[in-house]
Formats: structure tokens, sequence, C-alpha cells
């Protein structure tokens, strides 16, 4: 049996679109951002908020405490885009991307 998995693809634009927004509503630079997570240089935000990269879990909930936001608005992202996936393998009514 394949195991169905989120579309990486569009997951990374829309948590990078939602990420970049709020850093930019706190008046954080990505070079903040990176400080605090740990990374020498910004540009994996700069990757990350571009849909380019998508980062590591730890990382999403250090990003959730450091953007001070609600941990269930990060999983609703996360759930709406595997069930595109699994609504378009099971009934192929929707388009998984």
């Amino acid at each position: 049996m394949k195991l169905l998995f989120i579309s990486q693809n569009n997951l990374s634009k829309k948590l990078g679109i939602y990420f970049k927004k709020r850093r930019e509503k706190l008046g954080l630079q990505q070079k903040d951002v990176a400080k605090a997570l740990g990374y020498t240089s910004p540009q994996f935000i700069s990757n990350m908020e571009r849909g380019l990269s998508l980062p590591p879990l730890k990382k999403i909930k250090k990003l959730i405490k450091l953007y001070e936001l609600p941990p269930e608005e990060v999983l609703k992202i996360i759930m709406s885009e595997q069930e595109k996936v699994l609504q378009s393998a099971i009934v192929g009514s929707k388009k998984a991307n």
C-alpha cells in the first residue's frame, strides 16, 4: 500500500507566505528569525518564505512560539493540504496541488 503525503510544494508556499506575513507584522528581520532558530544565515528563512523549503517540525514549533501564533492555525494549514491529497486519491474530484 502506497502512503499518501502532503503536496510539499503547495504546503511550503502556503506556510512560507503565512510565516512571512507574521514576521513582517511583528517587525522582525529574517536575520532575527534565523538567529532565534539557530541558523547562522537568513538564507533558510528566505527560502522558507518563498516556498522553496519546508522547515523541520521542531523549527515550526519554534516559529509558532516566536511569532506568537495559535498552533491550531498552523495545523489547519497543514491539514488542509493533506485533505486535498486524500480527497484526490479517494474521491478524485479535487486536484492535489
